[in-house]
């Protein structure tokens, strides 16, 4: 292949529009050149950032198109497995929005396609490719803040008002915590290298079938972690890792230079405090440009299927403890 990925996208997904259509076209090494739509109103405004675009009428035909080397899934969460295995059957590289699953042993059947195909398959989960969270990593696994006791992670947002939204869909796997509880609890494991041994608190209220409001406690090795994800309360996010020397915060970990300015802050003795910004940077586009070099160099990707299938082992802990509760 050549030096550039061709992308195709399957739908046209508003986040696809807004954020990584965008992205595609904006990193280096990638193109966007394909779109599956029926709708020829939301092919024109597609178009209209990519006018070289071609438009296929159904997801069958991008998928057997020669001239695509790659596709972005942004389609509803109860058909990213579907289409994922379609794709790689169909011999494309696959980068398909979060959650690829609605429990963890639904990525066992694509992590399987991906290895037999020797194709590059990857969850959309761009936070771990943003210097601040690279940034966070190295601080806390370094020792930056002593001992880590406790992560608290907040991630809320009120979408009350768009009963039409999928998020607001059960039967489109909507939901609080496949949306957003991914980034509470990821960027945990993420930071931390650590995984959870065991969920000692949950709560988790519903409206129509889909979570709108979880409260939970674990226990990691060596830490405790607590967190909110909710689809009903006043936007606000945060992640705070507490050592026993000092405290790493970052005041806007999820939608960096969206919902705020990304930083860090770092206290420590003495009423130090260190701020570190990252303005300017799109993890979208960094996330399309590490696939695109994975696909290139077949080198590893930053952040393979396993890792995403952690979260969503995490995520099925809280709702079994919910549950049991």
């Amino acid at each position: 292949m050549t030096d550039t990925v061709r992308w195709g996208i399957l739908g046209a997904a508003n986040f696809a529009f807004e954020q990584m259509a965008p992205a595609i076209l904006l990193a280096q090494g990638a193109d966007l050149v394909a779109l599956a739509t029926s709708d020829p109103d939301k092919a024109a405004r597609f178009q209209a950032i990519a006018p070289r675009l071609v438009i296929h009428p159904t997801y069958e035909a991008l998928l057997a198109d020669p001239g695509i080397d790659a596709v972005y899934i942004p389609l509803p969460n109860h058909l990213h497995v579907e289409w994922s295995l379609k794709a790689i059957a169909a011999g494309k590289h696959v980068l398909v929005e979060k959650p690829l699953g609605m429990k963890a042993s639904d990525f066992d059947p694509v992590i399987d396609a991906r290895d037999a195909s020797g194709l590059v398959v990857a969850e959309a989960y761009m936070i771990v490719h943003h210097p601040q969270f690279i940034r966070a990593r190295e601080l806390v696994q370094s020792g930056a803040i002593g001992t880590l006791k406790h992560v608290d992670a907040t991630f809320t947002y009120n979408n009350a008002d768009a009963p039409e939204n999928i998020r607001n869909k059960a039967e489109a796997g909507g939901g609080g915590l496949p949306d957003i509880g991914v980034y509470t609890f990821g960027s945990t494991r993420f930071v931390t290298g650590k995984e959870p041994q065991k969920v000692t608190y949950a709560r988790v209220d519903f409206e129509k079938g889909v979570d709108v409001f979880a409260q939970m406690a674990a226990e990691f090795p060596g830490f405790t972690y607590s967190a909110v994800v909710s689809m009903r309360l006043f936007p606000r996010q945060q992640v705070v890792f507490h050592g026993d020397k000092g405290v790493l915060t970052l005041t806007c970990p999820f939608n960096a230079n969206v919902f705020n300015l990304a930083q860090i802050t770092v206290e420590t003795a003495g009423m130090q405090v260190r701020t570190e910004r990252f303005p300017g940077v799109n993890h979208y586009v960094l996330q399309v440009e590490n696939f695109c070099r994975s696909v290139r160099e077949v080198a590893p990707y930053p952040c393979p299927l396993e890792f995403s299938r952690g979260t969503q082992a995490m995520i099925d802990m809280v709702f079994a403890a919910a549950n049991r509760g």
